[in-house]
C-alpha cells in the first residue's frame, strides 16, 4: 500500500467532519479531542481559564477541541499523551530522556490544534462578511509543513538526516504549581514552563535557532536557571524566530508505505543571512513583555543600548549563577 499524505491546506479542509491528522471522514462532529490534553488541564486547573485568540476574543481551554478519528486517537495520540504526562509528572530528569521527536510531535499537535481553531474562527468571521477565507501563501507553506511532519505520528515518515525543529530544555527553579505557556502562531514557536523545567521549541526552523544562539547556549546549557533567566532566553528565542527569514523546503519521496522527507539547504540561492538584523530596542520590547512579572521597563532594559540588561550573563559575558540573583520584591 502506498503512503497517503494528507494536505488540509491545499483544499482548505477544516471541517469538523474530517480527522485533522489523517483526513478520514468522521461519523459525527462530536468526534473530537481536547487541544490541551485533559491530564494537563486537570493538573493545572485550566479547563475554565480564559484563552485569548488572535482576533482578541476569548475561549476557555476546554473549548479548544480538534476533530480526530477515535482510532487515530486511541492508537497514536493517547500513547504519546501517556508518555508525556508521565515524564512531565516527574519533571526535568524524566523529560530530558524523552525522545526529542516525541516532544516535537506533542508540542506540534498542541500548537496545530490552536491553529486549527484560529483558522475555523477566521473562516466563520469572513463568511459572515460575505468574503472568502484568505491566508498568506507563506503561512500555508509553513503550516502545511508542520502538518506534514505531524503525520510521523500515524504513518511511517522518515526525516532524512535533519530535525525540522530547534528544541531547548532547561532545569528551572519554578514556583510550585506554576503553568507558564506561550506560543507564537506565525513563527510556530512553543514554550512551556512547569514543574522544575522549561521547554522551548521552534517547530519549523530546521535547527537554525540552535545555531544562531550557539554562543549563549554553550554558557547556559546544563545549568539550573532562575525563572527570570529562562524567560530572558525565551525572549531571545521568540525574537530570533521572528527574525528567521527562510521558509524551509523539502523533497517528499514516497516509497511503498513509507514517505521519506529530505530537507533542502536553508541558504538556497540567496546570499542573505538566515536571520534579519537584530535590533536591541525591539528585543528589549520583547524582553519587557517576558519580564512583566518582575516589573522591568524598556528604559531600564536598554539603558545601555549596546548591552541590554541580562540576568543570564554578566558584563564579562560569564554565566550568572541562579543563586546569586536578587530581584526587587
Amino acid at each position: 500500500m502506498s503512503a497517503q499524505i494528507y494536505e488540509p491546506f491545499k483544499k482548505s479542509n477544516f471541517s469538523n467532519r474530517t480527522c485533522f491528522l489523517s483526513g478520514h471522514s468522521l461519523t459525527s462532529e462530536e468526534e473530537k479531542i481536547q487541544v490541551f490534553p485533559t491530564w494537563l488541564m486537570n493538573r493545572y486547573n485550566l479547563a475554565d481559564q480564559p484563552f485569548k485568540l488572535l482576533d482578541e476574543s476569548f475561549a476557555t481551554y476546554k473549548d479548544l477541541k480538534i476533530p480526530c478519528a477515535a482510532k487515530i486517537n486511541e492508537q497514536y495520540l493517547e500513547p504519546l499523551e501517556a508518555e508525556i504526562a508521565a515524564a512531565f509528572d516527574i519533571g526535568f530528569d524524566a523529560v530530558k530522556n524523552v525522545d526529542e521527536l516525541k516532544l516535537f510531535q506533542w508540542a506540534g499537535k498542541l500548537l496545530y490544534g490552536i491553529l486549527f481553531n484560529e483558522v475555523q474562527s477566521g473562516i466563520r468571521q469572513q463568511h459572515t462578511q460575505g468574503q472568502e477565507f484568505n491566508i498568506s501563501q507563506a503561512l500555508i507553506h509553513k503550516f502545511g509543513n508542520l502538518h506534514l511532519m505531524l503525520q510521523s505520528l500515524n504513518q511511517p515518515i522518515v526525516m532524512e538526516e535533519f530535525k525540522p525543529f530547534s528544541l531547548f530544555l532547561f532545569k528551572v527553579e519554578n514556583e510550585e504549581d506554576l503553568f507558564g505557556y506561550r506560543d507564537e502562531i506565525n513563527t510556530l514557536t512553543f514554550s512551556l514552563r512547569i514543574k522544575d523545567f522549561g521547554l522551548i521549541i521552534c517547530l519549523q526552523d530546521n535547527g537554525a535557532n540552535r545555531v544562531f544562539h550557539k554562543e549563549i547556549l554553550q554558557k547556559i546549557e546544563g545549568q539550573t536557571l532562575h525563572p527570570i533567566q529562562f524567560e530572558e532566553f525565551n525572549a531571545r528565542i521568540f525574537y530570533s524566530a521572528y527574525l528567521f527569514n527562510r521558509l524551509p523546503e523539502y523533497n517528499i519521496l514516497p516509497a511503498g508505505d513509507t514517505t521519506y522527507i529530505e530537507s533542502m539547504p536553508l541558504r538556497g540561492i540567496s546570499s542573505k543571512p538566515l536571520f534579519d538584523f537584530w535590533q536591541n530596542k525591539t528585543y528589549g520590547q520583547v524582553l519587557e513583555n517576558f519580564w512583566k512579572k518582575w516589573g522591568f521597563l524598556l528604559l531600564e532594559i536598554i539603558k545601555d543600548p549596546e548591552n541590554p540588561m541580562s540576568f543570564l550573563v554578566n558584563a564579562d559575558g560569564n554565566f550568572i549563577n541562579a543563586a546569586k540573583i536578587e530581584l526587587p520584591r
